[in-house]
């Protein structure tokens, strides 16, 4: 019997072909599980399980990958936005800045003052090559966080949410003095067209403005 009720690689291919031999509903086959089940000390249940994640394709890439190992991921990840913040604050016009070395060399010698209060860093937690990868696969690298954000258009989610105002001037050059005019004051009034545009659904009630401005006219 293996140690914990483990069955053997070697066990399970010789089983795989003994079963194989066999018809799908030959009673043997029970019998044959039956008998592996009474020899590692497992069920029969443990012995089908094994018997199908034999032919499981496995992951060419680690359970964990992209989880730091040795440091806790929270901690690796203030790490990160800290050096990440110290290689912004330190650019210059020319594209330089502080390396990756330097930035832990300063966090693990004398720590970074923070909103939060000093952090520094335990020595030989962090290398260079480690805290890069973490900085490309969570956004932190230098490329991304100085891009400048993409520019998206803001639109209403309902119709009355949003109504666009705009003032122009209109095609007519000018109108009568209305009574209501100032006399003392030299120029003719100019008329001006009032816009008004739902944003959400492009509605709009420019005809009504223009309309008021003609009514105006000939008033």
């Amino acid at each position: 019997m293996s140690k914990g009720g483990v069955i053997p690689a070697e066990a399970l291919l010789d089983l795989r072909r003994r079963l194989d031999d066999l018809a799908p509903r030959d009673p043997g086959r029970r019998i044959i599980i039956e008998g592996a089940a009474n020899m590692y000390g497992v069920s029969r249940a443990t012995v089908y399980r094994a018997l199908a994640g034999q032919l499981r394709p496995k992951g060419l890439r680690r359970v964990d990958r992209g989880e730091p190992r040795k440091t806790p991921r929270a901690d690796m990840e203030r790490y990160c936005e800290i050096i990440a913040a110290l290689k912004i604050r330190t650019s210059n016009k020319k594209g330089r800045k502080l390396s990756t070395a330097r930035a832990i060399e300063l966090l693990e010698s004398f720590g970074v003052e923070t909103p939060e209060g000093l952090v520094k860093a335990p020595e030989g937690t962090l290398h260079p090559v480690t805290v890069n990868r973490y900085l490309r696969l969570w956004g932190y690298d230098h490329a991304r966080m100085t891009r400048a954000p993409a520019a998206v258009r803001f639109e209403a989610r309902t119709s009355n949410a949003l109504w666009q105002f705009d003032i122009s001037p209109s095609d007519l050059k000018g109108i009568e003095q209305p009574s209501w005019i100032d006399p003392n004051r030299k120029g003719l009034p100019v008329p001006m067209l009032f816009s008004v545009v739902n944003d959400r659904s492009g509605t709009s009630i420019r005809n009504i403005a223009v309309s008021m401005v003609r009514m105006s006219k000939v008033g």
